[in-house]
């Protein structure tokens, strides 16, 4: 039997990666803050842009540009919240609201028009019964399938959060 000596590897050539453009889709809960203050970590070395987003699911039933006054106010005071993180950071946080049919669609639709190049979102992890029940919502599923750039999805595990 031959022992050869363990040479230690080689460090990586690569630079650190960074990002200019980080999209954070929000909702009203400790997981969309958590999301904020990992993307304004990542952001604030390297002097990214953070664009939070809220999406405002409108009903098939009514027109996109309806009124919901409720839910306008409601994505207005997240989006105050995640600037609030992104002061804490010292990184320039802009807010948009996005109108739409379903979440995940805006979101990466968003994700190309801004030329995103990470989104970072926070979820839960949802117990599985079977291979086929989705490890997240529908809505995390949509953009780790269909986003034109990386995705970080920071999860815990099932019933800790």
């Amino acid at each position: 039997m031959v022992v050869r000596e363990r040479k230690p590897l080689a460090a990586s050539k690569r630079p650190g990666v960074s990002y200019r453009r980080i999209l954070v889709p929000l909702v009203d809960s400790e997981h969309s803050e958590q999301a904020m203050a990992i993307a304004c970590q990542l952001a604030e070395n390297h002097g990214a842009g953070v664009t939070a987003v809220t999406v405002i699911e409108v009903p098939v039933e009514l027109p996109l540009d309806a009124h919901m006054t409720e839910e306008e106010a409601h994505a207005k005071h997240v989006l105050d919240d995640a600037r609030a993180i992104g002061d804490l950071y010292g990184v320039s946080a802009v807010g948009r609201i996005l109108r739409s049919r379903a979440a995940g669609e805006a979101i990466v639709e968003e994700a190309v028009h801004a030329a995103t190049e990470i989104i970072v979102l926070r979820a839960p992890r949802k117990q599985r019964s079977t291979r086929a029940v989705q490890v997240f919502g529908k809505t995390v599923d949509y953009v780790l399938k269909h986003a034109p750039c990386r995705v970080m999805v920071a999860a815990s595990p099932p019933g800790s959060c």
